[in-house]
């Protein structure tokens, strides 16, 4: 089992914004994926063309609600793995309805320290899991979570949670969302000297939120993606995008305004090894390959993978020991549908 979680672990010592969504997830048909013009392994923003499919999962399927949006998803299995409440504070906007009813419940009861900017006019947002087979697509109808405003950090008592953290998460989803406010607490990390973490989040956010995305690059210490989206990013800088050791060698180099902290990359790769890459080394950690009977459903593999790393690093452990907890804690997440997990965490540094 976990060891003891050591003395340094407090309330509030992490924070974590992104977009609050209530996952609607379904066993689907290949062609339901093509009548909305959508791939396996697609994450993707809902255009008008896209907003039947939350209606139709629901009445035509055997759909889930589940907890969800990646950052809320990272830190509530961080917080499974921790064990202790309230360790992580999370901030996000959602809709004045039942499905943030929902989300609230489920997020407090994983732990998390929620504190969302309700908006009353816009609904909660929902987000389309589709399943096929191994693969999971997903259509993302921000609703509420795209009215998320940089006010509700300014307000006394957030300001203060944010100030009083020492490890800052956020994901590239939510550059869609409200870049000002993604400065801001990127500024404040600096400004105190604590580390700031950062998701590609999905290849699309490279292929059109690169501004806000370079703007915020300098800040950030720590920047996880999967190979779709590293390779996204280096097509759109124009960097030869066949090799991903390379890739993460260019994104380490990229301008830091903390030279003394130089900037890691790690990226991930399905079944293939983890790469953590410095400004000198690349170093491979190998992942355990599921039997195909095992795997239940790849969607928030990569949420899991970031939440279980942040659950090791909040406690001063070494990158080697946070890649392999991630590493546990998305082979785990795998085996359940969404992002959800079963029993006690059983990761042994």
């Amino acid at each position: 089992m976990c060891d003891r979680i050591s003395s340094n672990v407090r309330e509030g010592i992490l924070v974590g914004c992104g977009n609050p969504l209530l996952d609607i997830s379904a066993v689907v048909p290949l062609d339901f994926l093509q009548r909305y013009s959508m791939n396996e392994d697609d994450a993707i923003l809902a255009e008008d063309r896209h907003m039947p499919i939350y209606g139709e999962l629901v009445e035509g399927y055997r759909a889930e609600f589940l907890a969800g949006g990646s950052v809320q998803n990272s830190l509530r299995i961080a917080q499974w793995i921790l064990r202790q409440p309230k360790v992580a504070v999370f901030f996000g906007c959602v809709g004045e309805d039942r499905y943030a009813d929902i989300l609230k419940e489920k997020a407090s009861s994983a732990g998390l320290d929620v504190h969302y900017q309700v908006k009353r006019d816009v609904p909660t947002g929902t987000c389309a899991v589709l399943i096929t087979g191994t693969h999971r697509s997903l259509c993302a109808n921000l609703a509420a979570a795209n009215n998320f405003t940089i006010d509700h950090l300014e307000e006394p008592g957030n300001k203060a949670l944010v100030e009083n953290a020492q490890y800052y998460y956020i994901s590239g989803f939510f550059l869609t969302v409200n870049p000002p406010s993604i400065m801001q607490v990127a500024a404040t990390a600096h400004a105190k000297q604590r580390p700031f973490l950062m998701n590609l989040s999905a290849p699309f956010i490279s292929q059109f939120y690169m501004a806000p995305l370079l703007a915020v690059l300098p800040y950030v210490d720590i920047i996880f993606g999967n190979e779709a989206e590293a390779q996204a990013f280096a097509e759109a800088q124009n960097w030869p995008s066949g090799d991903l050791r390379e890739i993460g060698k260019r994104l380490v180099a990229l301008d830091k305004l903390n030279p003394a902290r130089p900037r890691i990359a790690i990226l991930t790769q399905g079944c293939d090894p983890v790469l953590l890459i410095q400004q000198d080394s690349v170093q491979e950690f190998p992942v355990t390959k599921l039997a195909v009977h095992e795997i239940v459903d790849t969607n928030g593999a990569g949420d899991a993978f970031v939440g279980g790393f942040l659950s090791q690093f909040v406690q001063g452990k070494s990158l080697d020991v946070c890649i392999r907890c991630g590493n546990y804690a998305a082979g785990h997440i795998i085996k359940n549908p969404g992002c959800t997990y079963s029993g006690e965490p059983e990761f042994v540094e």
